[in-house]
């Protein structure tokens, strides 16, 4: 059976790239043992590869009040309501992974309020929906909620911003009809083999 897809747009091979993302695409293949398909898709444009992945990495892979599997949160509950396939399924596998738990991404993308998350963490999640479905009526309520969680001015900036980027991607990944790569499916489900 051949394989569909993975974008409505041409995909460049990666020998055809531009240096420096041919070697950022074959050190991500070096950790994870593959290539996720968003890099090869937004390949497509490389000068747009490298803003949102610089953008993506400020976000997501600072220290902070936020965890890194809080982050992930954010972009499994946000996608999941702008009914974005590849983030939940990818952002759904590094959220089990960085959060240990096997069970957490289906509860946060199916619904975070019943997941086995912290009050905190629903807040959080709350001000994310809120953010990507109607950023127009945050208001002082919002940061007062938060804050009453612990959390700092800088914090709720994160929050906001993880949603609102996540929102560009969600959007990006449904108009190239994004095929989530297959390894992601299994990855934080089971113990790995020693």
């Amino acid at each position: 059976m051949t394989q569909p897809a993975i974008s409505r747009f041409p995909v460049p091979p990666i020998d055809a790239l531009p240096e420096d993302i041919r070697a950022r695409l074959l050190a991500v293949q070096e950790k994870s043992g593959f290539v996720p398909n968003v890099f090869l898709v937004l390949a497509h444009r490389p000068d747009e590869f490298r803003a949102f992945f610089a953008y993506h990495d400020a976000l997501m892979e600072k220290d902070g009040g936020l965890t890194k599997a809080e982050r992930e949160m954010i972009v499994v509950a946000t996608s999941a309501a702008n009914q974005c396939q590849y983030c939940v399924i990818a952002h759904g596998a590094i959220l089990r992974i960085r959060a240990k738990n096997p069970l957490i991404a289906d509860q946060v993308a199916i619904n975070y309020r019943k997941a086995d998350i912290t009050p905190r963490q629903k807040a959080m999640l709350d001000f994310a929906m809120k953010v990507a479905l109607e950023a127009n009526t945050v208001g002082d309520p919002d940061f007062a909620a938060l804050a009453s969680h612990g959390f700092s001015e800088g914090d709720i900036w994160d929050i906001a911003a993880i949603a609102a980027f996540f929102a560009l991607s969600n959007r990006m990944a449904n108009v190239t009809a994004m095929r989530p790569n297959d390894e992601f499916y299994l990855m934080g489900r089971l113990p790995k083999q020693a």
